[in-house]
Formats: C-alpha cells, sequence, structure tokens
C-alpha cells in the first residue's frame, strides 16, 4: 500500500505507546492526519512529536473526554475519516480475587471505552457517509483465554459483540465496523516487565517462532481502515503468528 490514507484524518486513542504508537506511525506513512489521544501525557506527546501527532489527554473510560477527543480532531483538520480504539489495561488477578472496582476498571477502558468511542465519532462520520472504526481485541477472550484474565477476556469477548453490532447499525452510513485480535506483541511493556525467560517461553508457543511487533498489528489496522476494505465489516482478523491453531503443546513438525 503506498500512501493510501492520504489526506485521510485518523483519531487513534491508547497510542502513547506499544501496539497504539505503531499504528500511528503507519497512518503517518500513509499520508493520515493523524490525532493521539491517551492518558499518559508526557509518553504521549514525545510520541506526538517524533512521529509527526497531535496530542490530545483522553481518559476514553469518561464520556466527556471521547467527546472532546472527536470534537479537537475535527476542529483542527476539518474532520475525522478513520477512528481506532486501541486502548486496554489488563491487570493479572485470579477470578476470586478481583474485586468489583477492579473488574469495573478494566471494563470502563476496554469495553466502555470502545463504545463511547464509537459513539463519540458516530455523528461525524455520519453526516460524511464515510468512515472507518477499527478496535483492537484480542485473541484472549474470543479465542483462547489463562488464569488471571477474567476480567480482560470478557471485555475483549465483549468487544468482538459491540464489532458486530455497531457494523449492523453503521453499514447504511457508509461506515464500517472492524477489529483487530493480537496474539503476543512484543512491547515495550512486555520487554520492561517480562523475563528474558518468559519471553522464550511465548515465542515456543506461536508456529512462526516468534513474538508479534506492533507494526504486524498497524499493516492489519492500516488494511481495514483503507478504502481496499471497503467491502468488510462486523469481523476481525486474528493476527497471532498461528498461535491459535494448534490442539495440543507439541505440535512442531520434526522429520527425523
Amino acid at each position: 500500500m503506498t500512501r493510501g490514507l492520504n489526506n485521510r484524518t485518523a483519531l487513534v486513542i491508547g497510542a502513547a505507546r506499544g501496539i497504539g504508537a505503531g499504528i500511528v506511525e503507519r497512518f503517518i506513512e500513509e499520508g493520515a492526519h493523524v490525532v493521539i489521544a491517551d492518558t499518559e501525557a508526557a509518553i504521549g506527546q514525545a510520541t506526538a512529536k517524533r512521529l509527526g501527532a497531535r496530542f490530545i489527554e483522553t481518559n476514553i473510560a469518561l464520556k466527556a473526554d471521547a467527546e472532546r477527543a472527536v470534537a479537537e480532531t475535527v476542529d483542527h483538520f476539518g474532520g475525522l475519516d478513520i477512528l481506532v480504539q486501541n486502548a486496554g489495561i489488563y491487570p493479572w488477578t485470579l477470578i476470586e480475587n478481583i474485586e468489583p472496582e477492579e473488574w469495573d476498571s478494566v471494563m470502563a477502558v476496554n469495553l466502555r471505552g470502545t463504545y463511547l468511542a464509537a459513539r463519540a465519532a458516530l455523528p461525524v462520520m455520519r453526516e460524511k457517509k464515510y468512515g472507518r472504526m477499527v478496535f483492537t481485541s484480542s485473541i484472549t477472550g474470543p479465542r483462547v483465554t489463562s488464569p488471571g484474565h477474567g476480567h480482560y477476556s470478557a471485555s475483549k469477548a465483549g468487544i468482538n459483540g459491540f464489532i458486530k453490532a455497531a457494523a449492523l447499525e453503521f453499514a447504511g452510513y457508509g461506515i464500517t465496523v472492524n477489529g483487530v485480535e493480537p496474539g503476543n506483541i512484543l512491547t515495550e511493556a512486555i520487554v520492561e516487565h517480562r523475563s528474558q525467560a518468559f519471553i522464550r517461553n511465548m515465542e515456543e508457543a506461536v508456529p512462526l517462532g516468534r513474538l508479534g511487533s506492533p507494526r504486524d498489528i498497524a499493516n492489519a489496522v492500516l488494511f481495514l481502515a483503507s478504502d481496499e476494505a471497503s467491502y468488510i465489516t462486523g469481523t476481525t482478523i486474528i493476527v497471532d503468528g498461528g498461535q491459535t491453531l494448534p490442539e495440543g503443546k507439541d505440535f512442531r513438525i520434526r522429520p527425523e
């Protein structure tokens, strides 16, 4: 794809670092004007400066913040063509130990944030009769899970359900709604907070033999945000290096 988003305007939520920053970088490479919305002001401003984007401090769990992020994007660039909601939190807590407050905080950012972002962007895209909404889900929840991720899994499975409902409701306005389901992605957070042994163990679970990169996810988001995906709505793309394919643990072919 070459300059496939030329002069499009995108709002990418949860893009101060990691997967979100990778999405912003790809969008800008393809000619888009991009606004980063995130709670991490210092990191977000630095990322925006480095990539040539604008930054808005935003807590997507709050209705007023979601609406302000859309309004400031429209005020500055004159419109909004692409919405990406990538913000998400993933505390590790066994279900028996999850307090209702922690459950609510995960749902507020991951699932409520998805709904609020879509709701805020809808009037602008509806008026234009054009829009691309892309939401970051996960293989965790819709496809697989692990102990300690009960609330995260529920939120991501909920995002997939929301994608289908929104795609159906928004289709008549020329808006497509899709998502990506990342597998294990080698982000700054993984490098900072996980041991090399843990990372190697994760790599061994991936048939392609490596963890994904933010750019791997960004390329899938780029496709769904482009005109090449104009007839795709209500679905998700799994980007996991084949991690969800094996029936069992010993899946590697050993010719000997």
